[in-house]
């Protein structure tokens, strides 16, 4: 039983639990949770997959990344944007990803409105709303994680402000999270940056 603190993994380095039950998660946790991301396309990837997953786990996501990848032309904003009702159909026809309608419409919505962005807004606006990191205790268990922050919710106003959608406060949370604008490593973690 654990009360949710850091934890030793198989080669012996402490992690957060969750990333502890299976070898996909100890790579995702090590190698890119928590880690900066920056530039449109790859948000784009970011804020499209935290979509797919609400209601998922992650990990089932993380196992269909590659054919995520392949039929999103890679998550480029650009290319995304194109896709027409043939490339709508395909996808929900596509076994390697989630075929879930309003979350299909809503990642080729949002690259619609992406498209009409200047380079670098999207990385500008997500960005803008990271928490201070002093002013954020380290968590030291699971329990100290929030699901929701001040910042998510205003992140999540700000993204349906200019017409995105599936960018609720949790999912906007969860894109923070992986993208490093937040540290939710565990104190005692061997990933955790500070």
């Amino acid at each position: 039983m654990t009360d949710g603190a850091a934890l030793a993994g198989p080669d012996g380095a402490p992690r957060c639990p969750w990333a502890l039950s299976t070898e996909d998660y100890i790579a995702y946790h090590d190698e890119e949770w928590g880690r900066p991301v920056h530039g449109d396309d790859a948000l784009f990837e970011r804020l499209s997959l935290e979509a797919f997953q609400s209601g998922l786990s992650w990990l089932t996501i993380l196992r269909r990344r590659p054919g995520f990848r392949t039929a999103f032309a890679g998550f480029r904003i650009a290319a995304v944007a194109e896709y027409t009702d043939a490339d709508r159909e395909r996808l929900l026809a596509d076994a390697g990803i989630i075929r879930n309608r309003a979350k299909i419409d809503a990642t080729l919505g949002n690259a619609r409105v992406l498209a009409g962005w200047a380079p670098g807004d999207l990385d500008t606006l997500i960005w803008s709303h990271a928490p201070d990191p002093a002013a954020r205790p380290v968590p030291v268990t699971l329990a100290d994680v929030p699901a929701i922050t001040p910042e998510s919710t205003a992140l999540s106003k700000a993204l349906k402000k200019q017409g995105l959608r599936f960018v609720g406060p949790t999912t906007a949370y969860a894109l923070m999270q992986a993208c490093g604008l937040v540290d939710d490593h565990l104190r005692g973690c061997a990933a955790r940056q500070a």
